[in-house]
């Protein structure tokens, strides 16, 4: 599936919708990207997983991390794919049987290739690698399907990490035009609520 299949696919499952859409931080968004309705999709979730797959195939590490939740059945499927073993980070760490916070078979010194849906600050990214930098794993390297464009990329690079994405929201609304799916107002919006909205 070329990029601009995928963009198309997200847009024709709702992934990726244009409105007014409340985001979690309270403000009002002209777009909302939900890519946990790719569970339900398999081809687009293979597709998904292979884009990313793209973007790292010549990195080293040893191991793939999703963050909770959404990018968990993504980093699944670059698993199973690839061979390539996967670890768990629990969000909540139980206070009962083996009380881990990273559940799997790894050892300390290990590279591990943190997989995301999407950037926005890169707050969340840093949920996950903390907890398995205490364990001693390495994560030199993020990879998104989406970066929001609002500042998550510097933050993670200002922290020594790589951000690789596949697509910007600015490409997805400019390739939504191009197939006439968008209006000029409406990617004009989008960008603008970018520009103004940088974390």
């Amino acid at each position: 599936m070329t990029k601009e299949e995928l963009i198309n696919k997200l847009f024709e499952i709702g992934a990726v919708k244009f409105g007014e859409f409340k985001l979690k931080s309270g403000i009002m968004s002209p777009i909302y990207v939900d890519l946990r309705v790719i569970v339900s999709y398999p081809e687009v979730l293979k597709a998904v997983a292979e884009a990313m797959w793209e973007k790292v195939k010549d990195l080293k590490f040893d191991l793939v991390c999703g963050v909770p939740y959404t990018a968990l059945p993504i980093a699944t499927a670059i698993s199973l794919e690839r061979n390539i073993p996967m670890i768990m980070r629990r969000k909540e760490v139980k206070d009962y049987g083996t009380k881990k916070a990273i559940e799997g078979a790894f050892t300390a010194g290990q590279q591990v290739l943190v997989v995301e849906d999407l950037v926005t600050s890169g707050s969340s990214v840093f949920e996950t690698i903390e907890p398995l930098e205490f364990e001693g794993l390495k994560t030199n390297d993020i990879v998104v399907m989406l970066d929001r464009e609002q500042g998550g990329k510097k933050h993670i690079s200002e922290k020594g990490k790589n951000l690789h994405s596949v697509i910007t929201i600015s490409e997805l609304v400019e390739i939504l035009q191009q197939k006439n799916k968008l209006d000029s107002e409406t990617v004009q919006k989008v960008k603008e609520f970018i520009q103004n909205n940088q974390v």
